[in-house]
C-alpha cells in the first residue's frame, strides 16, 4: 500500500490488512490502525477524524509508546515524507538551534523516557524549543496526556492529506 491519497470510498473497499497498512502510514500503533479500520466505512471525512481521536484516546500506554516510535526526534532528518513536511520549520534552523534541540531533546527523553512529540507543522525551530523546555516542567502523567493530544493533531492532519472527503469535492 503506497500513501497516495485515496477517497473514503476506497478506504471502505480495502481488505482489512491493506486498511490497516495504509493507517499506520499516519500512527505507528497498530491498535489505533486496527481500531480505526475495523469501523469503516466513513460517510465523511470529519465521522473519519473523530472515530481516530477516539480510536487515540482508547489506546493503552504501551500502544501510545509504540505510535512514539514512529516519530523522529524534533530537530534530526526525518526518515519519512510526513515527518520531513511537518518539521519544514526547522530545516532552516542556525546550528545554535539545532544544537539546543539535540541537547533538550536528551533531556527529555531522560525525563519522560519517549521521544518530545510536538505537531510542529507551522512552527519554526525556535517555537519548538520553547515548547520543548516549558514541558520539562510537567509531571508524567501531565506530559502523557499532553503527548496524546499532540498526536491526535497530528494524525488529523495526516489523515486529511491522505484520505480525500468525496463530500468537500462537491
Amino acid at each position: 500500500m503506497t500513501n497516495e491519497e485515496i477517497d473514503l470510498r476506497a478506504l471502505a473497499a480495502l481488505p482489512e490488512d491493506q486498511a490497516v497498512e495504509l493507517l499506520l502510514t499516519c500512527c505507528s500503533s497498530p491498535a489505533w490502525a486496527r481500531a480505526v479500520a475495523a469501523r469503516r466505512p466513513f460517510a465523511t471525512l470529519p465521522e473519519l477524524l473523530a472515530t481516530a481521536d477516539r480510536a487515540l484516546a482508547e489506546i493503552s500506554e504501551e500502544e501510545l509508546d509504540r505510535a512514539l516510535s514512529g516519530h523522529p526526534r524534533i530537530g534530526a532528518t526525518p526518515d519519512n515524507p510526513s515527518s520531513a513536511r511537518e518539521q519544514a520549520g526547522v530545516a532552516d534552523a542556525t546550528d545554535d538551534i539545532r544544537a539546543a534541540l539535540a541537547a533538550w531533546n536528551r533531556a527529555y527523553e531522560a525525563e519522560f523516557g519517549h521521544v518530545y512529540l510536538v505537531c510542529a507543522t507551522g512552527r519554526t525551530a525556535s517555537e519548538l524549543l520553547d515548547i520543548l523546555m516549558s514541558r520539562l516542567h510537567n509531571d508524567y502523567r501531565t506530559e502523557r496526556g499532553i503527548v496524546r493530544e499532540e498526536l491526535t493533531k497530528i494524525n488529523r492532519i495526516r489523515l486529511r492529506r491522505l484520505i480525500r472527503d468525496p463530500a468537500e469535492a462537491r
